[in-house]
């Protein structure tokens, strides 16, 4: 089975209007990134995956709002036919609509005044099964209380968290709040937390290594790695290395990738050094990989 740990939710029931669809170059040195999408584009791009993690990020404290990728385009119009236009309502809605196929996870902003409240109301009704933070697109320390109120809610409850980790294109968006060691001292507080650290926390994939060689329940995802062949090869060598394979688990960031061009990626890892006598990634690390049951790790079997 081929789970995606790494997806966001698509903000149109319907075929996106043409004149909504906007075209991002920060995300890629390859190709651009073309945004919004809606749910039938979502699943014939997920299609070679099984199974799929699908969250919104809940960029201001409202929670209202989503934005297109990275340019900070707000259009909470979005997700009118929900009523409240409530992020963690349209992750539901479209997982009702799938359930077989997606897991829902919220995402709640630290400095939201009903934060806990939302937790528990994504919990409980709206069915979702973890977490989704990017403290630097919601400019948050993560180690501040009302953050740390959040971890631990979670592991109560056995909600697993994504962090975003590494840098990002947004101008806004501090990147020292998603530097990979935070998350060694949010592990050292939380053992029992559930954590994904997304895409192998580039450019910092050694720092991320180390956290999740140290920490029995945090885990990486290499979503968003492939298109920069060297640096993806080096991070695979360097998760060989440090000997975390079985701790990587598969994941895209669609829309920015898709499942096909990630698995296509994988399997093409050792291109870059072909001819050379730079070591080689073992087909049975990429293959380990890509079909990981990490749903029985984040204890969502």
């Amino acid at each position: 089975m081929i789970i995606d740990v790494h997806t966001h939710t698509p903000q149109y029931r319907t075929p996106v209007p043409p004149d909504k669809v906007l075209t991002r170059t920060a995300w890629r040195p390859d190709r651009p990134v073309h945004v919004p999408v809606s749910w039938d584009d979502y699943l014939a791009q997920q299609a070679p995956a099984e199974k799929s993690i699908v969250f919104n990020v809940a960029w201001d404290a409202g929670g209202q709002h989503d934005r297109l990728a990275g340019e900070g385009t707000t259009d909470p119009s979005w997700y009118a036919h929900l009523g409240k236009g409530n992020l963690n309502d349209a992750t539901a809605a479209f997982v009702a609509a799938y359930p077989d196929r997606l897991i829902g996870f919220m995402s709640i902003h630290p400095h939201a005044a009903d934060c806990l409240e939302e937790l528990e109301r994504g919990r409980t009704d709206l069915g979702l099964r973890g977490i989704k933070l990017g403290a630097n697109y919601q400019i948050f320390d993560p180690l501040e209380p009302r953050a740390l109120a959040i971890y631990a809610e979670a592991q109560r409850h056995g909600l697993p968290i994504l962090f975003h980790q590494g840098t990002s294109p947004v101008r806004m968006a501090p990147i020292r709040f998603a530097y990979p060691l935070i998350m060694d001292e949010v592990a050292m507080r939380y053992p029992d937390l559930k954590i994904i650290m997304a895409h192998l926390g580039h450019p910092w994939q050694v720092e991320t290594a180390v956290v999740i060689r140290k920490h029995p329940n945090v885990y990486a995802d290499i979503s968003a790695t492939f298109y920069r062949p060297f640096s993806f090869w080096e991070q695979m060598v360097k998760v060989m290395e440090w000997g975390v394979a079985h701790k990587v688990l598969f994941g895209t960031d669609y829309p920015i990738t898709t499942v096909q061009e990630s698995l296509d990626g994988l399997r093409n890892v050792n291109r870059i050094v072909e001819g050379t006598n730079l070591p080689r990634i073992p087909s049975d690390v990429i293959e380990g990989i890509i079909h990981r049951d990490s749903l029985r790790l984040l204890d969502l079997a």
